[in-house]
């Protein structure tokens, strides 16, 4: 099977984005940003942002976690879904993806609902749980993909029941079904959901994907208790 992503599926993206997203001045001047200053192309789609807000909106969020900043094109997503008395909390390791993301922060008017925290990921989430932080209600895993079964395990206890926790990239465009893979990330994948399954305190599933980005997918987990 050929893995060369589909122009129909990008059509469909700007399709959707047309009719369903729409432009957004602060958004794309994000994204923008963050090109100017040399970071990875990797935000999720205009489509993806606009689903974070929407199920972050639904549910009524009012505290929110996410691990990879990056510029910010998905913080400020879910930081609008929050609203002004909402609080976002982001974790980044690189200081100069924290810096392009703050101005992208401000630009959109957000600044002031987001915690922006520079450094591993493991030693912010490990200071989270040791201050006993009020549970997220929403936590989203978007960081490198190796450490993707420890950052389930870190983020479980700042969770409470009906806490959504969703995880970027995890069909790595189908190899997390390959047993034999040796990429790095295809493992850190399949631990990521060989762990969620082997958890009695949540329920969860997996989404394949096609887009402007080529195939991937999402987990969706809902913690029970």
């Amino acid at each position: 099977m050929s893995l060369v992503n589909d122009p129909r599926w990008t059509e469909v993206d700007r399709y959707v984005e047309d009719t369903l997203v729409g432009r957004d001045e602060a958004l794309e001047a994000s994204l923008a940003a963050a090109v100017d200053a040399g970071l990875p192309t990797i935000s999720v789609t205009p489509a993806q942002g606009k689903l974070l807000f929407v199920l972050a909106k639904s549910m009524g969020a009012t505290r929110i976690l996410e691990l990879g900043t990056l510029a910010g094109y998905s913080a400020i997503w879910l930081a609008r879904a929050l609203g002004p008395a909402g609080r976002l909390i982001t974790l980044e390791i690189d200081p100069h993806h924290a810096d392009v993301a703050r101005r992208n922060f401000a630009r959109a008017g957000v600044a002031d609902r987001i915690d922006l925290r520079v450094g591993s990921a493991h030693d912010t989430l490990a200071d989270l749980a040791a201050r006993s932080v009020a549970p997220f209600d929403l936590i989203f895993i978007d960081a490198d993909k190796v450490s993707y079964a420890a950052y389930f395990a870190a983020v479980l206890p700042l969770s409470r029941p009906g806490t959504l926790i969703l995880a970027d990239n995890v069909i790595r465009k189908g190899a997390v079904a390959d047993t034999g893979s040796t990429d790095a990330n295809v493992i850190g994948a399949r631990r990521f959901h060989e762990a969620v399954a082997r958890e009695p305190r949540v329920s969860a599933t997996a989404i394949q994907t096609v887009g402007a980005k080529g195939y991937d997918g999402f987990s969706v987990i809902t913690v029970l208790e």
